[in-house]
């Protein structure tokens, strides 16, 4: 009887336990429920934080921005001045561009942070709840490789358009060939492929190319491979380069601009269309858009940035002791007497100053003192790859130059699926 009763006993506490242990489960499961998920985002924790996101808008300031959110202008001026060495917060701002405030979760929510994003890569971060501190920072990116090809029917940036690519592969592309393609001069059945990266924030957010890595451009039946290589790891320079190993630049640009149109040429006689008479033109007009900007199509000083009735505003260049070129009827001039330029530099915007029907930059071009064609000159090649680099960049291309031989082009794939089809 008595060992009856202890059986029950040990049952009735094996049961309690059991329900003890099923409620302290469910409370421990609607504790977890509870908890809040982590939201991280430019290296902070939200959760900790009131978020408040805008966007730049016209006639906004970094002052006024954090003055409605009641920061005074003189903590204003504080922050400002601690953060310039970093990012110059207060020219830095562009319109449309998004911003993000953390503040405090508390009854006044004062701000303690803001962070600027200039693109969908970069951020710029300014903490000021004690100390102020700014830095810049990057969000974590994926490289995807991506290989296309291209056949032009009217211009290369309808081609890459018609393939589903980004624009900027037809910028860099035309950057890459400017000193070997005219594109100025690109014919109907000019074909392309190319190897390039996408970036990819959080693997699915697209965020624009990277490197083009290799490249192909059949121009009027001739083939220009180019392949980026690293030539100064040290100081992170890098250029492109053909088969073998021969650089792709030229001492000169083949135009002072993006692609555009040419609108007059080098004559010796043309009827000009404001003083109404035949004359010589020794330049080579380019049309564009107002606000176009001009670059410098080589490496030199300026020795002339002016104002005449004719050239309307005006920057000459000396290149060296046989070349100088000069770019005229701009909007603005961004170059100054005794700069240094760089080719590619900007030195001024598209315009219609001086004798001047439309917008355009009239292009001229000296050879030893005397105004020449530059499209009929045999113009020096840049600087050569390095011999002791030249063995490392052929075994490095071989790979790249092996796909991209292997990407057809649409007639090429419509021959081989008949071809397998059969």
């Amino acid at each position: 009887m008595l060992k009856k009763v202890l059986l029950c006993v040990l049952a009735i506490a094996a049961v309690a336990c059991k329900k003890e242990k099923k409620e302290e489960t469910a409370e421990t499961a609607k504790r977890e429920v509870l908890k809040p998920i982590e939201i991280k985002e430019f290296g902070f924790n939200l959760n900790n934080y009131v978020v408040r996101r805008d966007t730049v808008k016209s006639g906004d300031s970094f002052g006024e921005i954090l003055a409605k959110n009641n920061i005074d202008y003189a903590k204003v001026y504080k922050i400002t001045e601690a953060a310039k060495d970093t990012f110059d917060i207060v020219r830095g701002l562009r319109v449309g561009k998004p911003y993000t405030l953390l503040c405090s979760k508390d009854s006044l929510q004062t701000p303690e942070c803001f962070i600027y994003q200039p693109n969908s890569v970069d951020y710029v971060v300014i903490r000021f709840a004690d100390s102020i501190e700014a830095y810049k920072e990057k969000k974590p990116v994926t490289i995807v490789e991506r290989e296309a090809s291209g056949i032009i029917t009217s211009s290369l940036s309808e081609a890459i358009m018609e393939k589903e690519m980004d624009y900027q592969v037809a910028y860099d592309l035309s950057n890459i060939y400017a000193w070997t393609v005219d594109f100025f001069r690109l014919q109907q059945g000019d074909r392309f492929k190319v190897i390039y990266e996408e970036k990819y924030i959080d693997d699915t957010i697209y965020a624009g190319i990277g490197n083009i890595k290799a490249a192909y451009f059949e121009h009027n039946k001739k083939p220009f491979y180019s392949f980026k290589f690293q030539t100064d790891s040290l100081n992170q320079i890098s250029d492109y380069y053909d088969e073998e190993a021969s650089t792709l630049r030229r001492a000169f640009l083949k135009a002072p601009l993006e692609y555009s149109r040419i609108s007059s040429r080098y004559t010796k006689r043309r009827f000009h269309p404001v003083q109404k008479r035949w004359k010589a033109h020794l330049g080579t007009d380019y049309a564009a858009p107002h606000g176009t900007p001009i670059k410098a199509t080589a490496n030199g000083t300026v020795i002339k940035s002016s104002y005449t009735s004719g050239n309307g505003n005006y920057v000459k260049i000396r290149h060296n002791s046989t070349y100088e070129t000069q770019y005229l009827h701009m909007s603005k001039r961004a170059a100054r007497v005794g700069q240094h330029v760089n080719q590619g530099d900007v030195i001024g915007y598209v315009g219609s100053t001086g004798l001047a029907t439309g917008p355009h930059v009239c292009y001229r071009f000296w050879k030893n003192g005397k105004q020449v064609d530059p499209y009929k000159q045999d113009l020096p090649s840049a600087e050569p790859i390095e011999e002791e680099l030249k063995e490392g960049y052929l075994a490095y291309i071989q790979p790249l130059k092996l796909r991209l031989d292997n990407i057809l082009f649409d007639d090429e794939q419509e021959e081989f699926i008949t071809a397998v089809g059969e």
